[in-house]
């Protein structure tokens, strides 16, 4: 077969602030719909770096990769691109999240500093099981890392218990200045209270009979809340559990926007879609 030529591997817009990609770049019916027939596996990272703008690694749920992975992650790809990570699940899966302090660090200073300016939010997935317990939480999120050397770090907690959906957490979740993930799923509560500096979105409900996985209309609608997102403001037709708390001024904010599970094989395409409608 011949190679793809090298304009399959432009460099998008990827320094707005709107961040648009999928859980991970392995799946092998990608391989009909997104990736161009003739690549090779090994390229299929630098492809899909080149056609939106984040991904979403699921991966490191299972176990840390090692320092040299990660740094070939960050030379694989283009400048302005980002990596969210999710975190280990043998951390937020314990009962107790206050006696996780020691492996939080094994996992945040295990090698992620190699990735550089690649690496975005980590997120710390909590299981459906988990009941929102302030005192617990507080212990666990005091003992998240703020930085490694010169790079800040950003974290995001996604909770998957009714429990959270209560002005108590998205208090505790705004002293901290920890975003909390908008769950599009009818699987898990979704609420979009504003608790950090960024916006970050998992997108769960793309169906296989939608070349893009979710419709035009649905995609416009997310586009919007996007750029309102983008531009410091509430999205007002997503429901949330507390008042909003508007600023005097609304500052710029990043947002992050991940088409994930569902129809997979349509998640590529929905993710364009919506960098197109960027």
């Amino acid at each position: 077969m011949n190679a793809p030529s090298s304009d399959l591997f432009a460099n998008p817009a990827a320094s707005a602030p709107v961040r648009v990609g999928i859980g991970g770049w392995t799946y092998a019916p990608w391989r009909n719909n997104f990736y161009p027939a003739g690549l090779v596996q090994k390229r299929e990272l630098e492809y899909a770096s080149r056609h939106l703008t984040a991904i979403e690694v699921n991966g490191t749920f299972y176990g840390a990769q090692k320092p040299a992975t990660y740094a070939k992650w960050r030379a694989e790809t283009p400048d302005g691109f980002v990596f969210s990570l999710k975190a280990p699940g043998h951390i937020t899966a314990r009962r107790v999240l206050a006696d996780t302090g020691k492996a939080i660090d094994a996992f945040v200073f295990g090698g992620l500093e190699q990735l550089g300016d690649r690496l975005g939010p980590i997120l710390w997935q909590l299981p459906p099981n988990k009941v929102f317990e302030r005192a617990d939480l507080t212990a666990f999120l005091e003992q998240l890392p703020r930085a490694i050397d010169a790079y800040p770090l950003r974290h995001v907690l996604e909770v998957r218990h009714e429990s959270f959906k209560c002005a108590d957490y998205v208090e505790t979740a705004r002293k901290f200045r920890v975003p909390t993930v908008f769950t599009d799923s009818p699987d898990y509560p979704s609420f979009a209270d504003a608790t950090g500096d960024f916006m970050y979105a998992r997108l769960m409900r793309s169906a296989s009979a939608v070349a893009t996985g979710y419709s035009g209309a649905q995609l416009d609608a997310w586009a919007r809340r996007a750029r309102e997102w983008s531009a410091g403001k509430d999205s007002s037709d997503l429901p949330r559990v507390a008042d909003a708390r508007q600023a005097a001024k609304p500052r710029p904010r990043d947002v992050y926007i991940y088409f994930i599970s569902a129809a997979k094989e349509r998640n590529p395409a929905a993710a364009m879609a919506l960098l197109e409608r960027l």
